[in-house]
Parts: structure tokens; sequence; C-alpha cells
């Protein structure tokens, strides 16, 4: 059985398919280092004082990691929506459009009738095994997810989908500036939560799902009621450029967020007010998450670091930075809260152990290059595996013992920017720059 999914106390001492495209192939053991807290100082990972200043100084500007992940790759122009996306966005288009003008049409596509979802709940998974690196290679599971329905009407790119932690309610939001409910059993339009006069980047639930955060290219970051459908008075200020990922805390109390302007803030929510800004990175923040007791968060940037932060204290208590020092543009606790799922602009995923500081897992054959892309882990009968979006439009999904795909899903028409599993059933959910999310079920048929 997999143990990423098994709850343990967390540990706070110490800190028909085409050949997809790979940069590398890396080992299970990569090369990766531990730095202390002291700004990558002497003694760091970087021992080359010119390797440590072209990898972590603030004179690697964001417009030179721009290049080589844009146009002088090769690329085809890239339309204003699609720019809205971009990990790394043209300086000339630091300001998103407001949403655009007139009503938006809302229209669900039943892909096949309707069946019902009363799954029964995952089981735990054992805790036989201590980390990915001592597992054996376990049986081939089958999942079979299939897509069952399509929810229409964001204008834009969709940049984030969350499902609700009680599974009732699928959240979206888009670079047409709005956020829309759906209902995640029918996929019926709820609501539409109109209010940021930008884009927004990044959604998530309050862990009672009455609360909803969003934050924002306005730099706000807003908190909505979902029974009254409405945005509550006081909007969160304070980061100065996009706001690029935000997390509830367990509890609800705190929110973490990150910006384009490379900041880490945390938020007390109950106040409405800022506990704690870091200087988390030196270059933009894309992905913070909290751990499942809430004591620690990562956050991970541009820079090519992962971060391990005391949530009391707001000490870094551990930097992960592999050996590539690729961009890394999303971060996910595993369930469990061992280790550290993250998303690089190198395509691939890694799996870190962040109390030992290692790689120990690396999973490939999507393609993220330039978006900033993300997922989640998920659960098939005790077993785990981890799901990510893709920008050749598909949606993976790997094992997370074997590293194998288990399943390539096809249907979306553009690069898909986010997917995210349902709490207890098979059912994962997906969005992109096609304007659409999609809903997808595994109803154990072959």
């Amino acid at each position: 059985m997999s143990d990423i999914g098994s709850p343990i106390s967390t540990p706070v001492e110490g800190p028909g398919a085409r050949s997809p495209k790979r940069r590398r192939v890396d080992s299970d053991f990569e090369g990766s280092g531990y730095c202390s807290p002291d700004e990558l100082g002497a003694g760091s990972y970087y021992g080359s004082p010119t390797r440590r200043s072209a990898s972590h100084s603030t004179q690697q500007s964001s417009v030179d990691i721009r290049r080589h992940h844009g146009r002088e790759q090769g690329d085809a122009e890239e339309s204003p929506d699609e720019l809205d996306h971009t990990f790394y966005r043209d300086e000339s288009r630091r300001t998103r459009s407001s949403a655009s003008s007139g009503p938006s049409t809302v229209r669900m596509e039943n892909i096949e009738p309707e069946q019902d979802l009363g799954l029964e709940p995952e089981p735990e998974p054992d805790e036989a095994l201590s980390s990915p690196d001592r597992m054996q290679l376990v049986p081939h599971f089958n999942i079979r997810y299939k897509q069952k329905l399509i929810l229409r009407g964001h204008t834009k790119g969709v940049s984030a989908v969350k499902f609700s932690p009680d599974g009732r309610w699928i959240a979206s939001c888009s670079a047409d500036a709005t956020i829309k409910i759906w209902d995640a059993t029918t996929g019926k339009h709820s609501q539409t939560l109109e209010g940021h006069p930008a884009g927004v980047s990044t959604i998530a639930w309050s862990p009672d799902s009455k609360t909803l955060a969003s934050g924002s290219d306005d730099k706000s970051i807003r908190l909505w009621d979902i029974p009254a459908g409405k945005p509550q008075p006081v909007a969160f200020l304070g980061h100065h450029n996009f706001v690029y990922a935000i997390a509830f805390s367990p509890k609800g109390n705190m929110l973490a967020s990150g910006s384009y302007d490379e900041a880490l803030f945390l938020w007390d929510v109950r106040a409405a007010r800022l506990m704690r800004s870091l200087p988390a990175h030196s270059d933009p923040v894309g992905g913070v998450d909290f751990v499942r007791d809430g004591t620690l968060v990562v956050s991970c940037a541009g820079d090519g670091l992962i971060r391990i932060w005391d949530t009391a204290t707001g000490q870094c208590l551990r930097t992960l930075v592999h050996e590539d020092n690729a961009p890394v543009v999303s971060v996910r606790f595993s369930p469990n809260g061992k280790y550290v799922l993250a998303w690089t602009l190198d395509s691939c995923v890694r799996l870190w152990n962040y109390v030992e500081g290692r790689c120990v897992k690396t999973y490939q054959g999507h393609r993220n290059e330039k978006y900033s892309i993300g997922g989640a882990f998920g659960q098939h009968n005790g077993e785990a595996f981890a799901v990510s979006g893709s920008e050749d439009n598909e949606i993976f999904i790997w094992d997370i013992r074997s590293k194998e795909v288990l399943q390539r899903l096809a249907g979306h028409e553009g690069v898909v920017l986010g997917v995210d599993t349902h709490p207890t059933e098979r059912v994962l959910v997906s969005c992109g720059l096609d304007h659409t999310v999609r809903v997808w079920r595994d109803d154990g048929r072959s």
C-alpha cells in the first residue's frame, strides 16, 4: 500500500500515445541539496560563488529566464490570453485586461448520461514502508478515467480549478476576472463571483467549504461567502504585484499567499490583517501550500528553490534545490505531510523528502516549459497517484511508487493548466486555455 496518504504526525524537528517530449531522464535519487536558511551562504549546495551568483542573485532577472522559456525557443506568437497564464510574462503585458464586456454564457455538456457517484470512500493506505525509495515495484493498478462533463462559461483561459473539501462544489477562476461555482455532481452552474478588476490566477477553499479565497492580477486577495454569493467587505492588500498562489491553513485561520513580487505573506483570516511578510525568493513565487497540521508552509519560485517555513516563527527551516535549478511553478504537500510534490519548467514533477532534503522520485512524460501548471495527489483503492496538466493538451496520471504513466487523458483543446482530485470519489476536474472546465470519472469499468 502507498505511504503518501497515510496519516502521521508532521515532522517538525530539523526542519494511443505519441512520444513525449523530454529534456532529460533523471534517476530515482537525483543530485539534490539541502541549504541552510542563511540565504545559501558559505558551505551551501552551490560551492562555487560563480554558480551561486548565477542561480540566486537578483541580477539573474526574470527577463533572462523568460527569454530561455519564451519566444527565443522558437515558440509561436502567443495570444494575449496565453500570456495571461505564462509563468514569466512579457514585460509589455504586465497588466492584464479587465473582464471582457457583456455577459458570458454558461453552458454544460454531458459527454455521457449522468450516473450515480455513490462510490465508497477510499480505504486508508497502510504504513508498511516508510518512504517511496524503499518501495518494491507493485503490480500495476488500473484506472479508467473518462470525460463526463464539459463546463463552459468562461470567456478566457481558466487558471485554476478546485473541489470544495466537502466535495459538493467545483470552483474555477479565469483571466476573464470571474470565479464560477459549479455543482460537482451535475456540472450545473451555481453562481459567478465578480469583483476583481483583473484576471484571477489562483483560488483556495476554506476547510468548511463556506469561504473561497481568490488571488488576482489586481494585487489583491478577496474572500467570498459562498452561501451568500458575496465578497467579504475587506480585501487583503499588501502585495506589490500579481498574486500567483494562495492556500488556507487546515484550521482556516491563516492564509498563505505568493506573488510576482517574490514575497510570501501569511495572513490572519479572522482579523483580515497581514501577520508576516517573508522575503522568500528572488523570483516570482509560483506556489504555496500548508502541511496537514498547519505548522509548516511550503513555497516555490522561479529561482528554482523550494522552501519550508515555520508558520509560528516565520523561520525558513529548509531550502530544497535540484541540481538543474529549473524554475518551480507549483508545490503540494502529500496528504500525510511527509513529502512535497513540485512542478518545474523542465517538464518534470519531483517528489521530495523534505526532512532528508532529497528528491526521491521524478515523474516525466508531460510537457511543461512555459506555463504555470499544477496538479494533485489522488488515491485508487489505497494506492497513491499524482496527476498533472500538460502543455500538450493532455492530463497525465502517474503511479507514485513506480513512476509509471497510468493514464493520459485527451480532450482539452489547449494547455491544461490545473487538475484537482475529488476528496472522496474517483473524480477529477481540469481546466485550461481552451476556456473550459472538464469533469472526469472512473466508474470502475474497463
